[in-house]
């Protein structure tokens, strides 16, 4: 699940469906390091995502899903692009389309979504929104792998990380507070995969054991 201390770096495939502050904080800070950003799509051509690639000289495509059958089909031409360029990882960096099995197939344990929440708590969409509505105190951002298992936002947690936000009622507000959150904790994931130190719990799959000796003590695994 990624390349021990001192080996090559980890090719990283990112997908993105917005401006993509999120694999900007990738490229900051990992790539050309423990990981190289080798390629990045996005399902619109619009996002920022791709110009962010293009100036760092980063192969991008576009895969609208009106030029496709179905989902699967985009999902299975997507794979086939990450394949093509020797992706090991497959980062969810604002990606706002769910993934099948035509993809996550290929990529077994090797997809990671950023979700700002702290799950399992409010999964899948407007998961801020949701919070807000609920009157939360606590918010957070999850790192997590994507599984191939029909559900939303299930997969094992990597790393979490809590914000405190007392009578928090602008979901904008929230998102803002959490940005940082977000583009700190993405990079340290990575690294983490990268040097092989995040393997599954063999006593309970739903669990990660995170090993490396840099790993926050406020980045809980569930």
């Amino acid at each position: 699940m990624g390349a021990a201390s001192g080996a090559v770096p980890l090719r990283v495939g990112v997908l993105a469906s917005g401006e993509g502050s999120n694999l900007q904080a990738l490229l900051d800070t990992v790539h050309g390091h423990e990981a190289l950003v080798v390629a990045v799509a996005a399902d619109k051509p619009t996002a920022g995502a791709l110009q962010r690639a293009r100036e760092a000289g980063i192969e991008t495509a576009v895969f609208p899903i009106g030029e496709f059958a179905d989902r699967g089909t985009r999902d299975a031409a997507i794979a086939d692009w990450l394949v093509a360029h020797d992706v090991q990882l497959v980062v969810l960096a604002g990606y706002m389309a769910l993934l099948t099995s035509p993809l996550l197939g290929r990529f077994p344990d090797a997809v990671v979504n950023i979700h700002p929440s702290l799950l399992p708590a409010f999964p899948g969409i407007r998961a801020i929104e949701q919070a807000v509505d609920y009157g939360v105190k606590v918010f957070g951002v999850t790192v997590h792998f994507v599984l191939d298992d029909g559900g939303v936002d299930t997969g094992p947690v990597i790393v979490q990380r809590a914000v405190t936000l007392d009578n928090a009622s602008d979901p904008a507000a929230v998102h803002e507070a959490l940005r940082p959150v977000e583009h700190a904790l993405l990079p340290e994931a990575v690294r983490l995969i990268a040097r092989g130190a995040v393997a599954r719990d063999p006593a309970n799959p739903r669990r990660t054991v995170v090993t490396a000796d840099e790993t926050p003590a406020q980045a809980p695994h569930a």
